[in-house]
Order: C-alpha cells, then sequence, then structure tokens
C-alpha cells in the first residue's frame, strides 16, 4: 500500500481524510514515478474526493468507478475536487498516460470527505518489459507523421497490450518500458551502454538510483525487446563487426537478463515476444532460459512513426493471451 498520501494529503486538504492508496509501478517513497503505466488506486465512501499531484510533462488520467472523469495535461502542480457523487462505496484511480524518459511526476496525495477504505487487493500480477510498443508510443494518433509533441501527446500506455490484458484479467501490472531501447543494442545505435536491462533496474528511467525492494513478484513477466537491436544495420563505429557479432550477443545478453530476472522471480512464468526478423534469436534464447516464445504477426503499424496503432495493441493483447491462457 502507498503510504505517502497520509502524510502530503493532510498537509493539502486537512478537511479532508485520507485514501490509502495502492501503487501500481515503481513509486519511490516521496510519491515520484516515471515509468509508463504507474497507476495509484483507492477505495473510499463518500460524496467528493480531491487528488493532489504535480506533474510538469505528462498526462494523467482519472478515473471514478471506471468511468475517466478528467486528464490532467501537463498541469503542474494542482488539486482537482470531484463532487456530487452518490452515496455509496467508489474507486479512485489515476493513470499515468504518458511516457517520461526524463524528470518524473509525483503523487501527492488522494482524500476524501467520506470514509476511506482500504484499497482493492488482486490476486494475480503481471510485468510487462519492452520498448516503444510496450509504452503505446504514440498509439492514439491517426497519422504515421508525429511531431516529438504529437508523440507524447497520443501516446497511452493505459491502451497499450499490457495493461489492456492485466485489466481483463482483473491483474495488476507493471510497465518497464523505455521507447528506443534494445537488450544490446538501442534505435540505429544510438545511446550506447543505455540499454533496456541497464536501465531497469531504476526506480526513476532517467536517474540512477535503483528502485527498492517493495515485494513485488509478478506471476508472469512478458518481454517484447529486440525491433531496436535490429532496427537498422550496423554501422562503422559500433561494437559489432557485422549482424552475425549482434546477433549473437543479443542472444547471451538476453540469456543473461532474462536469468537475472528469474532469479529474482523465481516461479514466475517467462514469455518472450519476438517479430519475424528476431524471432529464431528470441526462441533461441527462450530454449536456453526455459521460458516461452510467440512471434508478433505483421501489424498494421498506422500509429506515430510506424508504431503500433490500438487495433494493434488490442491484437498483441490477444496473442500473449492465447500464448499463455486465461488466469484460473
Amino acid at each position: 500500500m502507498f503510504r505517502l498520501a497520509l502524510a502530503a494529503a493532510l498537509m493539502l486538504a486537512p478537511a479532508e481524510t485520507p485514501v490509502p492508496l495502492h501503487a501500481g509501478g515503481r513509486v519511490t517513497a516521496d510519491g515520484r514515478f516515471g515509468w509508463p503505466g504507474v497507476y495509484f488506486e483507492g477505495r473510499f465512501k463518500g460524496t467528493a474526493v480531491t487528488v493532489s499531484v504535480e506533474a510538469g510533462t505528462d498526462h494523467l488520467a482519472i478515473l471514478i468507478d471506471g468511468v475517466e472523469r478528467a486528464v490532467l495535461q501537463k498541469p503542474g502542480r494542482v488539486e482537482r475536487r470531484f463532487d456530487g457523487l452518490g452515496e455509496g462505496e467508489h474507486v479512485i484511480r489515476v493513470e499515468k498516460l504518458t511516457e517520461t524518459q526524463s524528470g518524473y511526476s509525483r503523487m501527492l496525495g488522494i482524500t476524501t470527505n467520506g470514509t476511506p477504505l482500504s484499497p482493492i487487493v488482486r490476486a494475480r500480477r503481471v510485468e510487462f518489459i519492452g520498448d516503444s510498443h510496450s509504452v503505446g508510443y504514440g498509439d492514439t494518433s491517426d497519422s504515421r507523421t508525429c511531431t516529438p509533441e504529437a508523440v507524447h501527446d497520443t501516446t497511452n500506455t493505459a491502451l497499450a497490450f499490457g495493461p489492456l490484458l492485466a485489466k481483463k484479467w482483473g491483474a495488476d501490472y507493471r510497465v518497464i518500458a523505455f521507447s528506443g531501447r534494445g537488450v544490446v543494442r538501442n534505435y540505429a545505435g544510438g545511446n550506447p551502454g543505455e540499454t533496456l536491462p541497464v536501465l531497469y533496474p531504476r526506480a526513476i528511467p532517467g536517474e540512477p538510483a535503483a528502485a527498492a525492494r517493495d515485494g513485488w513478484k509478478p506471476q508472469l513477466i512478458v518481454l517484447n525487446l529486440g525491433t531496436n537491436d535490429f532496427s537498422t544495420p550496423v554501422h562503422a563505429g559500433e561494437a559489432w563487426k557485422d549482424e552475425a557479432a549482434l546477433r549473437a550477443d543479443y542472444r547471451a545478453s538476453y540469456v543473461a537478463f532474462v536469468r537475472r530476472l528469474q532469479q529474482a522471480n523465481p516461479g514466475a512464468h517467462f514469455l518472450l515476444m519476438g517479430a519475424a526478423n528476431f524471432i529464431a534469436d528470441v526462441r533461441a534464447v527462450a530454449a536456453e532460459t526455459k521460458a516461452s516464445a510467440v512471434e508478433v504477426p505483421t501489424l498494421a503499424l498506422t500509429g506515430c512513426n510506424f508504431h503500433p496503432s490500438l487495433a494493434d495493441q488490442q491484437r498483441m493483447a490477444d496473442l500473449v493471451e492465447a500464448a499463455v491462457g486465461k488466469p484460473d
């Protein structure tokens, strides 16, 4: 349970009572969060609720009883009150929609004029590790041609395949993904040494500090990495003399990464996704680590800069579900 809301909310709305929050995703002790798809959820009885957040660049959706009531777009520090709610129990949820590659947002607290209740407890937990396809990069765009600002504004991680599937299952989830990053090579060879396995341990993607241990133990971990490793031919000055060397490094490094994750998450099932141009490498990694593998079919890629559309994201969610089966 996310405890920071208790003190922060008292300072922001002393006439109301803090709502205990469950945080989905990595959140620091002082309420900061930067990875995609982070969400906060609480329950209460009352007719009003106030959400207090600080978000310089992010868009945050606020849902009450499953209905979107507002999207805060780069709001800065803000308190947003919702009143006139019906009597009885309500569920308040705040979802991070956009990707933050540097900086962070902060949850300051949620309060109510009524009675706080304990958050919903979910038994099933799923983690999604990947790149822009897992982020939901530009997935709501109606055009492939996008400025950087348009990419930011049309990215909705809540509609990416991971959260779509987790919500269908009634599961808690985490999305540890960063656009443009690969296992050993980033898009077009950029940012050498800053690959996804290097970023993975961080509490905030753009900061070197490691995440604190918080007891998160998913039963299923889905990895979708390799699109950026093989996005363009190897060019002069890179660490690999040719494509064969790159593929050998990809396989060895991916095996090592999966084994580290397996050691940290004993008993979890691992599913590795891969497109046709590198699925053979993914299957080799899966065989060596005793994970499962699934090929991603050809997608329409009508989102920003030829990224998965909302329909593509749903197709990938269905693919993962077919590969692992529905939860008990």
